[in-house]
């Protein structure tokens, strides 16, 4: 591994336990530690990234399921061609924030911060409400979805778009319960955004 990956790898990812006095359940994976393939992905994070967070580098212990779960940024590209990086962010930021996720909430709040927006009172159109309360529908109780909510998406929505906002939803839930049911510690660079 060339040294610099490894400094940005060491340098950001030191950790902030998400609740005093717990620590991870399993510990994340370091790349020397890691098996070649795993390396790849990590050196591919930095690049396209900057950094290996504490969530990737403890899927690094099981190399399908780290892929599996980065999904979450092709889906998030093609949810984002049609609802725009705002509403798609609002989207996942409700999931996280219904399912009570420390770690992807904070990441949601550090993008809307650094965009120059309050996360704790959003001004919201309509329509984003509509995608709000999809997001927190879909992370609550999937069969509590109702059809005047359903109607309300596919009223701008064609069914595919409505299948990857879902499928998009789908993933993020996976991730907050990944992180919730692991304990993964809160990544340093996320802790002033609580």
């Amino acid at each position: 591994m060339p040294r610099r990956v490894s400094q940005i790898i060491e340098r950001g990812c030191r950790t902030v336990a998400a609740n005093p006095g717990t620590m991870a359940r399993v510990p994340p994976l370091e790349y020397d530690d890691a098996p070649p393939a795993v390396r790849a992905e990590y050196d591919i994070q930095v690049r396209e990234h900057g950094r290996v967070t504490n969530m990737k580098r403890t899927l690094g212990r099981s190399l399908l399921s780290y892929q599996s779960l980065l999904t979450w940024y092709p889906l998030r590209d093609e949810v984002a061609a049609f609802l725009g990086d705002r509403a798609t962010y609002l989207f996942a930021h409700a999931i996280s924030s219904q399912n009570d996720c420390l770690i992807c909430t904070t990441f949601f709040r550090r993008i809307f911060i650094e965009d120059g927006e309050n996360p704790d009172s959003f001004a919201l159109s309509a329509w984003e409400e509509t995608i709000v309360a999809y997001g927190r529908a879909l992370a609550r109780d999937p069969h509590g979805v109702s059809d005047e909510l359903y109607a309300a998406l596919a009223a701008r929505l064609d069914e595919a778009q409505i299948v990857a906002l879902t499928a998009f939803g789908a993933i993020m839930i996976a991730t907050n319960v990944f992180n919730d049911a692991l304990r993964v510690d809160l990544d340093e660079n996320l802790y002033a955004y609580r």
